[in-house]
């Protein structure tokens, strides 16, 4: 069992929850494939990075990323940064031959993600995207049944991602509503994690007809160097421009034949990270909603007619992850447990010198998928959806 040392860039939300799943790891899943060690993190200016080194574990710390990279003991670099640094840092890494893990959305635009896609391909390293709400069990028994056929051919699939925190126009102009960083508002931020499980579960996008909405076109400047989201209010004090989206719908048509739709807003009062999906099949449907996430809803054709409906599988033991994680159905899991699984998933690739999935292609796909949302947006029409070549080889 070999230690790795993990270089992590960024000591908010994301590096508690990545630094979290570093440490319990192991302790889920055992013989782990390897040790996360919590060598060095990396923040803004030296005060912050001190004070995320004391409160996620890590052995050191330091205001220069660069540090990171050029450390010849550091075999793994995990960016949870804003988005406009994930390909600097990422091909640096890469170039570097570091193993890579970089939160979601990969990049800001598909041209961004091919640069961080093409350097992690010729440095030949393990390479993941952190998709994480695929790994939550009922997500991957989904995939499973689809697989087994147990819904036969899949007809339609309809997801969202509906959060609230963003309704209230003296929520503070984050970095998540400024294009130059962000790169896409509610698009990238949210409704990537619904295209990604479409394409898990599904399969490639063919065409894609959108629609993007901004409905809040100015919020009151935030102070401060932390990401408040929604927690804070602006008041009356200047404000600046949001220039991406709020709202993102779209219509899917997928490469197999299946047909879709996909809803993502942080404007919606009342939802608070209400990611869904249903999909339909020949032989029955799968119903999935993340704030039950214990739950999977299942009907089969195969169920004689007085008693055919949606019934609930509470997944434990017998389910995907349940060797590693608690003893007994529905004892309940949160999203640091499907932190925990990513981790797992990836440290087991570079122990095995395998690939793990979603990687940087997949990022790179979503990307090109978030592009042609735009496009369709601006153009009010369909447009089609080009796929990785690697992806396309790969019969995904």
């Amino acid at each position: 069992m070999k230690n790795l040392n993990v270089g992590l860039i960024g000591g908010g939300f994301m590096g508690k929850a990545h630094s979290l799943a570093y440490s319990a790891m192991p302790m889920f899943f055992w013989p782990a494939p390897a040790i996360p060690v919590r060598h060095t993190i990396a923040e803004a200016n030296e005060n912050l990075a001190a004070e995320a080194a004391r409160r996620f574990g890590f052995e050191n710390s330091t205001s220069d990323w660069r540090s990171i990279i050029d450390d010849p003991s550091i075999d793994v670099v995990d960016i949870a940064t804003p988005n406009h640094l994930h390909a600097e840092i990422a091909i640096a890494a890469a170039r570097a031959g570091k193993h890579i893990i970089c939160e979601k959305p990969l990049a800001r635009t598909g041209e961004e993600s091919k640069a961080m896609y093409d350097a992690v391909k010729d440095a030949g390293i393990v390479h993941m995207v952190a998709f994480n709400y695929r790994r939550t069990p009922a997500v991957a028994l989904a995939k499973k049944y689809i697989e087994e056929g147990a819904i036969g051919r899949v007809l339609n699939f309809r997801g969202t991602y509906l959060q609230d925190w963003s309704a209230d126009p003296n929520s503070p102009l984050s970095w998540r509503f400024q294009k130059k960083v962000a790169g896409s508002g509610a698009l990238g931020d949210i409704a990537t994690h619904v295209i990604d499980m479409a394409r898990y579960l599904v399969g490639e996008f063919a065409s894609v007809n959108s629609i993007l909405s901004t409905f809040i076109p100015e919020r009151p400047l935030q102070t401060g160097g932390a990401d408040a989201l929604g927690n804070v209010r602006g008041g009356e004090g200047p404000r600046g421009e949001v220039d991406v989206d709020d709202e993102v719908m779209t219509m899917v048509r997928f490469a197999n034949g299946a047909v879709g739709s996909i809803e993502a807003t942080r404007n919606a009062y009342g939802r608070n990270n209400f990611i869904t999906f249903e999909i339909h099949g020949t032989e029955g449907s799968i119903f999935f909603n993340y704030e039950r996430r214990d739950e999977l809803q299942v009907c089969f054709a195969s169920d004689g007619n007085d008693r055919r409906g949606f019934r609930t599988v509470y997944t434990g033991p017998a389910h995907p992850y349940g060797e590693g994680l608690w003893p007994i159905p529905a004892l309940g899991i949160g999203y640091g447990e499907t932190k925990i699984i990513e981790a797992h998933d990836f440290f087991k690739a570079i122990a095995e010198g395998g690939s793990v999935s979603p990687n940087f292609a997949d990022g790179y796909q979503t990307a090109l998928i978030d592009d042609a949302i735009v496009a369709s947006a601006e153009k009010n029409a369909w447009v089609d959806v080009p796929v990785v070549a690697e992806l396309a080889a790969a019969g995904k």
